[in-house]
């Protein structure tokens, strides 16, 4: 079992920027992809971003030109990277990676974007 740990959620301001992280447990030797979610209270899960293994990235219109997806895979972290964030993107993000066929989630990590 791969246990995927997130990290560098918390509370900003409109217009600032965070960096979540989302670390695996074990080496990652497969080709693997990186998405991330988020869900607000009262709402369904809103898919975010794609990180495929050829290196292409996918974002929801929400985020499109703000958010970046990224990978380190000698760290086997995912990383999402939010700028110019704003109150409606606040919700608890999940990460999810393809590790071959099988799906892993992480924990989920607060982000609330208020004044």
């Amino acid at each position: 079992q791969v246990h995927l740990v997130e990290s560098g959620g918390g509370l900003v301001q409109p217009g600032g920027s965070l960096r979540l992280s989302c670390a695996a447990s074990t080496n990652i030797l497969s080709i693997w992809s990186v998405n991330w979610y988020r869900q607000a209270p009262g709402n369904q899960r809103e898919w975010v971003a794609t990180l495929a293994p050829d290196s292409s990235t996918a974002y929801g219109d929400s985020v499109k030109g703000r958010f970046t997806i990224s990978r380190d895979s000698a760290k086997n972290t995912g990383y999402l990277q939010m700028n110019s964030l704003k109150p409606e993107d606040t919700a608890v993000y999940y990460c999810n990676f393809l590790i071959g066929t099988q799906n892993f989630w992480g924990q989920g990590t607060q982000v609330t974007v208020s004044s």
